[in-house]
């Protein structure tokens, strides 16, 4: 199974891309907005993608959390709330703000569901800071470590409840980056002191089964490396300091924080201690690059994958949508 998770170019496999992946035996997809037209399309490809690998559990990706991030849309999807909406509510009755994150969550578990979207990449664990980019902005459950942990095992519980495993990020933390780095390196100036704001809530989640490493430069940890290459931060930060021991994939590598080409970007956060990269755009040339550069993924890091995916094969009795989002939009009207 080789060490990356691919995006695809459109709503339908191309001859090429079937073969590809095919030959490659990746660890997993990860589909947008490009992706989904319909409920039946969505279907049928998800179904084909598990069909190239007979694997029932294989995992297939999406960014669903609610709000500006989501790939199934309405009219064809419901729309979702940000996580703000959470937060403001965890202000004024926590106990209700967390019945609701974990209905909201459920609901979405729901929905991907019925799409053969198996694996949603949330919650989102970063604590919101003043002055940061607005890229964590209403995304982030708040600004206080405690909340912001609470409300991230509500989703959690609520994804997992519908057979959807969660992957907290953006690990060891996005919330102080002034800049995006969809578009360029952060470099965090914070002390190994101060950053124990950030770390909270991840260490608090650190049996999560999943989980994404930002491309951020913290000075105060490898001064040279952003963190999705360094083995300080992810072997002795998220997997010492945070406790991590679960599937550990990079944010899109394609993002413009990193230097050099896809592979080699892959090849570097694969050599400092990732379990796989995720290369998100679909374009061709790009995942032939990453493949010249990547080999099968660890021994551990299929342990690891196949821990987490268990938790896909589930028989489910909760909540159907209704109820869930129903439940849902009564605890938030309290606001």
């Amino acid at each position: 199974m080789q060490a990356a998770i691919y995006g695809l170019a459109g709503p339908d496999l191309t001859g090429d891309e079937r073969a590809f992946f095919t030959e490659a035996d990746p660890a997993g997809y990860i589909l947008f907005k490009r992706n989904c037209v319909d409920g039946k399309q969505l279907r049928r490809l998800t179904d084909e993608l598990r069909g190239l690998h007979g694997r029932a559990d294989l995992p297939i990706l999406m960014d669903q959390e609610g709000g500006r991030v989501a790939r199934m849309r309405p009219p064809e999807w419901p729309a979702f709330p940000a996580g703000e909406a959470f937060d403001r509510l965890y202000r004024l009755a926590p106990l209700s703000a967390i019945e609701a994150a974990r209905m909201n969550a459920r609901a979405i578990a729901l929905v991907l569901r019925g799409g053969g979207i198996n694996v949603n990449c949330l919650p989102m664990l970063d604590v919101r800071q003043p002055g940061a980019t607005d890229i964590v902005g209403d995304r982030a459950y708040g600004g206080e470590p405690m909340q912001v942990a609470a409300l991230g095992r509500a989703v959690l519980d609520g994804m997992a409840s519908a057979g959807v495993i969660g992957v907290v990020k953006h690990m060891p933390g996005h919330g102080r980056a002034l800049v995006d780095s969809h578009k360029e390196l952060p470099v965090v100036d914070a002390s190994a002191e101060e950053l124990e704001i950030d770390l909270e809530p991840f260490e608090r989640l650190r049996e999560a089964p999943m989980g994404m490493v930002a491309h951020i430069l913290f000075r105060a940890w490898d001064a040279g490396r952003p963190s999705s290459q360094s083995p300080v931060v992810i072997d002795e930060i998220i997997r010492g300091r945070i406790g991590f021991h679960g599937f550990l994939m990079t944010d899109d590598i394609g993002m413009e924080a990193l230097s050099g080409s896809p592979g080699e970007r892959s090849a570097a956060a694969l050599a400092a201690g990732c379990d796989c990269t995720l290369h998100c755009t679909g374009k061709f040339a790009e995942m032939l690059d990453v493949a010249r550069h990547v080999g099968a993924m660890t021994p551990d890091a299929e342990a690891r994958l196949g821990r987490a995916m268990a938790g896909t094969m589930i028989e489910d009795d909760g909540p159907a949508f209704a109820e869930a989002a129903a439940k849902r939009d009564e605890l938030l009207a309290l606001v």
